[in-house]
């Protein structure tokens, strides 16, 4: 793994309204996400969770591994971050979905996931000691009554249900605090190569974890297909995507990608597996989008050091 100790230049995240490479950006992580939950169920028809989390960063990490700009220098006191990225963004969440997808849905994964946007303020909220605006804490409240509406439709169906529940909310968390550690790691040091070697660190810690599910596991060709796709695009150029979106503008404001990724989704399950949707989740969803558009908006916070 190539380092390098010299100092690169950083960008500041701009705080002008999107442009089109914007917005193409946020068009791609909407549906390489999006769809990445029925990837996944796809691939626990015929492999364990441990398997389908392994095998989604090795086909990832292939997929990058073939771009030379993945394989720059990072900076060399960056490598920790980038080791903690590869746990906190990928080898934890990973795990935590395949096993949480057994129970519930594809939609209604990806409307819990919609909540992320709000669990990434809270934590860069946390790390500045800058308490949100009045408007962006209204988004935090509007956004988490969303959360318990998408997730109480399903929580009286039994205790394995609840839990699939819980578990995509703890996987969220996750993915809230690699939002704010990876934004300054993209500006140092550029999305390609903090992807790259994030997941080659998820890949290591989860290679035990795959070795146990492959035991337990049978081929078959539309979950291996299922496990390329989810590999190359909702783990190798999603993350890349997102991340140089983010480093270009913030992690807050690069959270608007996640809130058009319940909306893939809900049409993905609906239209491709019949998968039942909820009044009251389509209600909590259209909660979450509100509070996280309210979270996401600009507005001076209030030192709290």
């Amino acid at each position: 793994m190539r380092v390098t100790t010299h100092t690169q230049p950083t960008r500041a995240p701009s705080s002008e309204a999107f442009g089109a490479l914007d917005w193409a950006l946020v068009a791609g992580v909407a549906f390489g996400w999006g769809a990445s939950f029925l990837f996944i169920e796809i691939g626990l028809v015929h492999f364990e969770p441990g398997l389908v989390a392994f095998l989604r960063v090795l086909f990832g990490a292939i997929t990058l591994a073939l771009v030379p700009a993945a394989r720059r220098g990072v900076l060399r006191s960056d490598l920790p971050l980038v080791a903690l990225l590869g746990l906190v963004w990928m080898a934890g969440p990973f795990v935590l979905f395949s096993v949480a997808q057994q129970w519930i849905d594809s939609s209604l994964a990806g409307m819990i996931n919609g909540g992320v946007p709000l669990f990434a303020a809270l934590i860069a909220a946390s790390a500045s000691h800058r308490v949100p605006g009045r408007v962006q804490i209204a988004g935090l409240v509007i956004g988490f009554l969303g959360v318990v509406a998408v997730s109480a439709p399903s929580l009286g169906e039994g205790e394995s249900t609840t839990l699939g529940v819980l578990l995509v909310l703890a996987a969220c968390i996750l993915y809230g605090f690699a939002f704010n550690i990876a934004s300054p790691l993209q500006r140092r040091n550029g999305a390609l190569p903090v992807i790259w070697r994030a997941q080659l660190v998820a890949l290591v810690v989860l290679a035990p974890v795959g070795a146990v599910g492959a035991a337990g596991s049978e081929f078959a060709v539309s979950s291996l297909a299922a496990m390329v796709a989810l590999g190359a695009v909702g783990t190798a150029l999603a993350f890349v995507w997102f991340t140089t979106l983010i480093g270009r503008v913030g992690p807050t404001r690069g959270s608007l990608a996640v809130y058009f990724i319940p909306l893939v989704a809900i049409a993905l399950g609906a239209l491709l597996r019949d998968e039942t949707v909820y009044l009251a989740a389509l209600f909590g969803t259209v909660l979450v989008l509100a509070g996280a558009y309210l979270t996401s908006r600009g507005e001076r916070a209030r030192d709290t050091s």
